[in-house]
């Protein structure tokens, strides 16, 4: 996905805990506080939803000067965290994003049916 989409700055996958599953993050970016802001937008995001009685929820879009942060579900134990530069077309990111946090989500639905096997 970071060749695929100009302006991406990384990616981290994360638990819907807070914990760091895999990232691809500048240096100066921390994963972990990443991962915990990550899933807590989230859930905060999924009950907004819930209590305005809309419908399931998509991704969060955080938008600064400085550039975006995007919150993808994947599944129900994780989400994928897009973090892109201000220049970023937003739909591209959506267009690559949405099929990713898909397919990390079947990938840990297998990985959790293998482990309880």
């Amino acid at each position: 996905m970071r060749h695929r989409v100009p302006y991406l700055m990384g990616a981290l996958v994360a638990s819907s805990d807070g914990l760091v599953i895999a990232h691809n993050l500048p240096a100066e970016i921390e994963p972990s506080g990443i991962a915990a802001l990550a899933a807590t937008q989230w859930s905060l995001s999924v009950r907004f939803i819930a209590t305005t009685h809309a419908s399931d929820l998509n991704e969060v879009v955080i938008e600064g000067r400085g550039g975006r942060a995007v919150v993808y579900g994947a599944g129900a134990t994780a989400v994928l965290t897009v973090l892109t530069d201000p220049d970023a077309v937003l739909a591209r990111v959506h267009l690559e994003a949405r099929p990713v946090a898909r397919e990390i989500a079947e990938l840990l639905t297998s990985a959790a049916a293998t482990s309880t096997t």
